[in-house]
């Protein structure tokens, strides 16, 4: 597979003081957790063919992912700007700690199921395995705080999804209900009037390398939607806080429960390839 130049693009997204999937609107029922892989292509497959590589995923998706009633949803995102053009985010939705665990045992049952010879197994593993590149990483994020769900309509098309990773500061004077309170404000009165954005969530760490990472998600149809993101957010915010001095206090009380440093991440969604 030969590396694509692409022209590096400048987002500046203003969140908060300026600035995955469908699933049920009842805020009750979104997964509990979130298992992240974020895989590599081979970068020396030949002759790579996205349509073909999509139809060897989708075998797999149909007959095992599908199929697995542990899993409540699973979702493929690529590389659009992000630091690495290699990666591939693998994303997988449970509704409980012991249902990873059992979603991975029943995957295995599924796999022998559809491919009970074993010569044929390993044959297409080897397939599928050749887009690959043996290394990989995973997280387990948690759902936090309320989110935007995807119209049906929207969950079948190819979105932009903006990842921005954030880092939690653990403030002494900070709490969980004035955390919860200030974020879901925020996603009420800009988030959800926002109609560039199809879809938001938020996950905090619950397993992994970094405990803390906090991930804003982001859904839109176009970059151009991207490009107009924090300027939208930020005129529904004055909008809904018309006056500069609670404006000034709400980003204030926000702010201290991050550090300064956060990164932004643009994936492209394969819809042919989510459950």
């Amino acid at each position: 597979m030969k590396t694509v130049k692409i022209k590096l693009l400048i987002v500046v997204l203003l969140f908060l003081v300026s600035s995955s999937t469908s699933y049920s609107q009842d805020e009750n029922k979104r997964p509990k957790y979130i298992t992240v892989t974020t895989g590599h292509w081979n970068m020396d497959y030949e002759n790579f063919d996205k349509d073909k590589w999509i139809a060897v995923e989708k075998e797999f998706l149909d007959n095992v992912t599908k199929k697995n009633e542990h899993l409540l949803g699973s979702f493929v995102y690529l590389h659009r700007y992000t630091p690495d053009n290699s990666e591939v985010i693998f994303v997988n939705a449970y509704d409980s700690w012991e249902a990873i665990d059992k979603a991975n045992k029943r995957n295995g049952e599924l796999v022998k199921a559809h491919w009970p010879d074993e010569a044929k197994r390993k044959a297409y593993f080897k397939k599928k395995d050749a887009y690959y590149s043996v290394n990989h990483s995973d997280e387990i994020y948690a759902p936090i705080g309320k989110a935007k769900q995807l119209k049906p309509e929207d969950a079948n098309k190819e979105l932009i999804w903006l990842v921005v990773k954030s880092h939690f500061a653990f403030p002494e004077d900070g709490s969980k209900e004035e955390f919860d309170s200030l974020t879901n404000e925020y996603v009420d009165n800009v988030i959800k009037k926002n109609d560039k954005v199809k879809g938001y969530f938020q996950h905090g760490h619950a397993w992994g390398s970094d405990k803390t990472e906090f991930l804003r998600v982001f859904a839109v149809e176009s970059m151009e939607d991207l490009d107009q993101l924090g300027k939208t957010n930020g005129d529904l915010f004055k909008a809904y806080k018309s006056d500069e001095t609670e404006r000034k206090e709400f980003g204030k009380k926000m702010e201290k429960y991050f550090t300064p440093i956060h990164g932004d991440f643009i994936y492209t969604s394969v819809p042919e390839l989510s459950k």
